[in-house]
């Protein structure tokens, strides 16, 4: 062989062993962040580490739940993947409020508190399984980036199965927050009346560089970014750089209530307030002193239930 074709032969072997090696930390970084298997064992309180402070009081609310009677209800997404919820009757006419579980969470505890709230006022609820949770279908997770186009249809569903004349709410903690506020930027129906947003974070790409340190130390940020994009885009076939809560809630007509832990380790308490100061709707922002990440309602019952409760009562007044 002539020397500068095994020049061309070595450079062309290195380059796909590059491309090789990118593509296989490219799947290794979507396995480890978006790839989940749907798993309908929900644990106790006691076993979730960041609720143990609050242990006693959602294992009382836990037990309230895990023995309500519920309707089982399947809807498709718009991509074809099967979604599962659970619907809590408590009054006839009364406002549904659609509850939206964490990354990696769980319906009935991420919910929980909210859950607790709205039966306190004889709302009704609703508990979907987010897609690749629970008994939902699908395996990847995307931040929000197809979740709130389910929370749409969950919506939609809703509207159809009550009628425009039952107010509708969306309510959503970290991830699940995410979800609705993508929402808040989509066709939703009339009855859609407010939106709870609790612990969410402003964009994917923000919370996954902040959270990045965390799990990767001795990796570039930047870099680290990088291939786990590319991992989503390939294998998860979703685009991180478009998820940006801040921007739709910029277009968002449904008013918007706001709320962080100003302790929070994990979202930023600051995202929630760029997202406030953001959003284009009747707002409001609460924060509650000394909260960790998605414990708002156990760690101020009181504080949270009145606002709460308020924003409801000045959203079905409209």
């Amino acid at each position: 062989m002539k020397p500068h074709r095994a020049v061309a032969a070595a450079v062309a072997a290195a380059a796909a062993a590059a491309g090789t090696a990118l593509l296989g930390a490219a799947y290794g970084m979507y396995r480890i962040s978006f790839y989940h298997k749907p798993d309908p064992k929900v644990p106790a309180p006691a076993e979730m580490k960041s609720r143990l402070p609050y242990r006693d009081a959602m294992e009382a609310d836990a037990a309230i739940l895990d023995n309500a009677p519920y309707e089982e209800v399947h809807i498709t997404a718009k991509d074809g993947v099967d979604l599962f919820g659970r619907y809590y009757h408590h009054k006839d006419g009364a406002p549904v409020v659609l509850i939206f579980h964490g990354y990696t969470g769980y319906a009935q505890r991420d919910g929980l508190g909210g859950y607790i709230l709205c039966r306190k006022l004889g709302y009704n609820v609703l508990l979907p399984d987010q897609r690749a949770h629970g008994r939902s279908g699908g395996h990847t997770i995307t931040m929000g980036a197809k979740e709130q186009y389910d929370a749409q249809s969950w919506a939609n569903w809703a509207a159809d199965r009550f009628g425009q004349d039952t107010p509708l709410f969306l309510m959503g903690v970290s991830m699940g927050a995410a979800t609705v506020m993508l929402a808040s930027g989509l066709p939703l129906p009339s009855s859609v009346r407010g939106i709870v947003a609790d612990c969410g974070y402003t964009s994917a790409e923000e919370i996954t560089r902040k959270c990045l340190p965390d799990y990767l130390p001795h990796a570039p940020v930047g870099a680290a970014y990088a291939v786990g994009r590319l991992g989503a885009r390939l294998y998860g076939r979703f685009e991180p750089n478009n998820i940006d809560c801040t921007a739709a809630v910029s277009k968002a007509t449904v008013p918007i209530l706001f709320v962080h832990g100003e302790e929070d380790g994990f979202v930023p308490c600051e995202m929630s307030r760029k997202n406030f100061d953001a959003c284009a709707s009747r707002k409001q922002l609460l924060t509650i002193p000394g909260a960790a990440h998605a414990v708002c309602y156990y760690r101020d019952t009181e504080k949270y239930t009145a606002v709460t409760t308020k924003f409801f009562e000045e959203c079905l007044e409209q």
